[in-house]
């Protein structure tokens, strides 16, 4: 749940505040983690340098490809990021020194000080960025950067008209969004000791880190939050007690009906009843 936190604040800020839908979470994800990857087995590099250096590389990723991909709109800059996706995990495959398609094991440290295992350790560090995460969502919205993306997202031929930098905001909002997956990925090998394409590159982040704001609500920092938590606390209580295979089931149901009977979110609904009972 904390791991979808940091993914759905982070899509929030190019899909939510900009406007721009965003099918390349797996990319951004899967890089981090093979970021982390690479720097344990190259140099034996612990987990607090593999997250900055995660966020780092698909920052530059993210920087790389928005300014490519930007300059479309629509259903194109979609169709171009899950392009991405396919493209990242074919080069992933085929590179024997992190495992290929085969995967490869990580032997995480047995201890680590002050906690009674690695585990907890790793709770802490998500937790962590997590916090992280919303604050610069938090101020991202409550910053001119924010305002700028609001305009971008509400008309961008408005917006470059009114003199907003919108490439620049939009670079800006790429760059930060991949990095901070490329952040919540970074830890990835180290949870489930094992990291191969299949699972780096999985479907459900693409699916969840959209449709968790978009429940929450997408123009404010907390409907990630609130949609993260709720969706994520499903998909985990139905993958205990009936099926991992009902996540994504869930998932649709649970965005359809949202779209249908409430577009702005759980925050946006909450919003619109206090307004009614204030007036």
């Amino acid at each position: 749940i904390l791991q979808y936190i940091v993914l759905a604040t982070a899509w929030n800020i190019l899909g939510g505040y900009t406007g721009y839908v965003n099918f390349g979470t797996p990319a951004f994800f899967a890089l981090g983690a093979y970021t982390a990857t690479f720097l344990m087995l190259f140099c034996q590099a612990p987990l607090l340098v593999s997250i900055p250096a995660g966020g780092l590389i698909s920052g530059l990723l993210g920087l790389g490809i928005g300014y490519l991909t930007l300059r479309l709109k629509g259903v194109f800059f979609s169709i171009a990021t899950l392009a991405l996706t396919v493209v990242l995990q074919t080069l992933i495959i085929n590179w024997e020194f992190v495992g290929g398609a085969k995967g490869i094991s990580i032997i995480r440290p047995a201890a680590i000080p002050f906690f009674r295992n690695y585990v907890q350790f790793l709770f802490v560090v998500m937790l962590g960025l997590a916090v992280g995460s919303l604050a610069i969502a938090r101020w991202i919205e409550h910053s001119w950067i924010g305002l700028g993306l609001a305009a971008i997202r509400d008309n961008e031929e408005a917006a470059e008209c009114m003199g907003v930098p919108t490439l620049r905001l939009k670079l800006f909002a790429a760059v930060g969004s991949g990095g901070l997956m490329g952040m919540a990925g970074a830890p990835f090998p180290y949870h489930i000791s094992l990291i191969e394409p299949l699972s780096a590159f999985n479907l459900d982040y693409a699916v969840n880190s959209l449709a968790m704001p978009m429940i929450g609500g997408t123009t404010t920092w907390v409907g990630p939050l609130v949609g993260a938590v709720l969706l994520g606390t499903a998909q985990q209580v139905a993958t205990v007690t009936i099926s991992s295979e009902l996540n994504l089931l869930i998932v649709g149901v649970v965005l359809v009906g949202f779209v249908i009977l409430a577009p702005d979110g759980i925050v946006g609904l909450l919003q619109r009843v206090l307004k009614r009972k204030q007036a």
